[in-house]
Formats: C-alpha cells, structure tokens, sequence
C-alpha cells in the first residue's frame, strides 16, 4: 500500500508499474483469506474490475460466490451490493425511483442499489426480461436514467451476474444483447477434496479479516496503465482470427461479436501488466479466450443433439488457428 496523498501517477513514475505487480498479489492473498482453491476465478475477477468489465459466474449455489465478490469488493475498497433477483423484481428496484419530500416539497431521487462500484447480480435469470434490461443502460455507458434525468455511475462500475446452470424452471433466459455485455463468463465448480476439508477447517474458527490493499483511484491508474500495454499486429490477427472463426462453422448458429475481440484485447493486455510485461503474447489471448467466448456462441441444435459443447468448439479453434510468433 501506498501513503494518502500520494497521486497515482507519482506512484507509477516512482515505482515503475512495480506497485500494479505487488499490490495485485496482495489483493489476491488476502481474497484467499477466505476463499479457498479459486485462485483463478479471483484472478479472472481482478482482471476484469481493472478494465471495468462485467462478469457472468455460473455455478451450483453453495460454492461461495457471494463471499468471493464480497471479499474482492473488500480488499478494493470499493462498494458491494448484492440483488437477488426474482420474478417480482421492478427495475425501480434496481435502479431508485423519484419519491416526494413532504420537508422540502418536492420530488427527490432514492437511488437504487445499483449506485455502487461492485453490484452481485443473484440469479439474474429469475427475473423477467423488463428488469433484466434495467441492467442494460448501466453495463454498457455506465450510467442510469430516472424520469428522464440521467445519473453517472461511481467508478469502478462492475456486474457480477450469477446464474445456477441446473434449476431452469421459472428462469428467464439472458437476451443476446444482455449476454454479450458480459467481458467474461466464468464456470465454479466443486471444491476438490482436499479444498472441502480446508473450508470446514477454515469455518471452524472465525473469518479472517480482509485487508484494504487497492482503492478505486489507484484502479482507475491501473486501467490506464494496461492501456499502454504494446499488442502487436500479429496478436491483433490471432485474436480477429479466432473470433472469425466462431463463426465459420456448421456446428455454430451464432458466432461470437467484435466484442469478443475487444474482451480478448483488453483481457490480454491485463494479463500481461500483471504477469510484469509490457506486451501481450499468445498465451495471454490463450487463458481468456474460453471465459470471453463461451457465452457469446450460440450452437446448431443438432450440434448440441451430438453432445458436442461450446467449449469443445474454442478449444478446437484454438487447436486449428496458427499461433504467431513473436519477434
């Protein structure tokens, strides 16, 4: 951690970017207080508040999902709130309404839940399309509109969607537009053995306490700093040519958007900051092109009839694009 008063771009001339590597690990470490054997879904998390993205988490209930957001949310100092979406949810619910003071006789706003930088989306398929595209103003320019008054959103903003894969009746499919708004899609699954005896053992004593280690300031120097990170023309390539092939295949319906490329650009570059580079290499595009591509193709109905799934279908991708060589 850095001392108050201290500007983020003091810190980055200072400490060349040192401060992003040391203070990412720590963040991480201290999630992992009370979180056990996720370490890549954090990361995937981390990667995605630093560029401002939205996340969908898929996972059975019980897997911690709400304590993870909540942690991360913790050690970056910034605001959590967590929605649970339901049938009977109003998008006033989400976003805040105009209510009357009869003190100052007039109408003042009572901002929603959504007015923080970290929003756990509960179940986001239980509510009907109207509500769930409330959402939509506020993933994609970051701000709302209330009787036709728009309000900014705090900085960082970020959605962490939940979705159970198993429990479909009385869901309400994401629409495309919606889905596609998310950076990545990220699959939890079961604890291994020996990661269960540690979350038993863990419970058994009292929760650890999270320690403050970023603050959205020195986020928003970091998001500026991965922006700097060199790509070059033969990554750019990789990338467009991976997402082009999504969709050009008989097994696919619908192929993944620019976005995707866009998703991959920005993920990759982050990666690389924190890997303690200041270029991307294929790798990079490699560890995020199934969480920033799953959710974003659409498969033929007789693919699916096949047993063939999505994932089946990157990997291939991967498989069969020619991986460039760095100079």
């Amino acid at each position: 951690m850095f001392t108050e008063g201290d500007s983020v771009a003091k810190k980055i001339e200072k400490e060349d970017n040192n401060w992003i590597y040391e203070n990412y690990n720590q963040a991480l470490n201290e999630v992992k207080k009370l979180i056990v054997g996720k370490d890549e879904i954090i990361r995937n998390i981390l990667v995605a508040i630093f560029v401002e993205g939205h996340v969908l988490l898929e996972g059975v209930p019980g897997i911690a999902k709400t304590r993870m957001a909540n942690a991360i949310a913790q050690t970056l100092n910034c605001g959590f709130k967590r929605i649970q979406f339901t049938p009977d949810l109003l998008p006033s619910d989400i976003i805040g309404t105009m209510v009357y003071d009869s003190n100052m006789n007039k109408f003042v706003l009572k901002k929603g839940p959504i007015f923080t930088n970290i929003i756990l989306a509960d179940e986001i398929n239980r509510a009907p399309p109207k509500t769930q595209s409330a959402l939509l103003e506020a993933m994609q320019e970051r701000q709302v509109t209330i009787d036709g008054v728009t309000y900014p959103l705090p900085y960082p903003f970020v959605v962490l969607a939940t979705q159970n894969p198993i429990e479909m009746e009385g869901t309400y499919p994401l629409p495309e537009a919606q889905v596609d708004r998310f950076l990545f899609k990220l699959i939890l699954d079961y604890p291994t053995k020996e990661e269960e005896k540690s979350i038993i053992e863990m419970k058994m004593s009292e929760d650890a306490v999270v320690e403050k280690v970023l603050d959205p300031e020195e986020i928003k120097g970091i998001n500026g700093e991965i922006q700097k990170v060199f790509m070059d023309k033969s990554i750019v390539d990789y990338i467009v040519d991976i997402v082009g092939a999504t969709r050009n295949r008989a097994d696919v319906q619908l192929g993944a958007s620019p976005r995707a490329s866009i998703a991959l650009m920005r993920g990759a570059k982050a990666l690389a900051l924190l890997d303690k580079r200041d270029y991307v290499i294929p790798d990079d595009v490699k560890k995020l092109a199934f969480h920033a591509l799953r959710h974003r193709i659409l498969l033929n109905p007789e693919a699916e009839l096949t047993g063939i799934k999505v994932d089946d279908v990157i990997e291939d991708i991967l498989n069969t694009v020619k991986v460039p060589k760095l100079k």
